[in-house]
């Protein structure tokens, strides 16, 4: 495989983990009262996004191929507990 096509690939792979962890910092600021020491929406973001990546290489490990349901479901609630973590607006019941 040439680099160029490992390289289309890798960004292939982690595309979902980018738009998903990115989205949802964004969409965060909108629905979320923002908290007193809430971080910036790019450093939140960079987190999901590396939150989503270790999720889809696990997805690849445990699955044995990319692109499965059951990866995307994981990553989408993990990016969705972590922005939860990362907002700083969780309250007591």
């Amino acid at each position: 495989m040439a680099p160029l096509d490992l390289f289309n690939h890798l960004l292939n792979f982690v595309a979902p983990a980018f738009a998903v962890g990115f989205l949802s910092a964004l969409l965060g600021r909108l629905t979320m009262r923002k908290a007193a020491g809430a971080m910036a929406w790019w450093r939140q973001g960079a987190i999901n996004f590396i939150v989503g990546v270790a999720v889809l290489a696990g997805g690849l490990v445990f699955f044995g191929r990319d692109g499965k349901m059951a990866t995307y479901a994981a990553l989408v609630l993990a990016c969705a507990s972590s922005q939860w973590l990362l907002a700083g607006s969780r309250r007591p019941f």
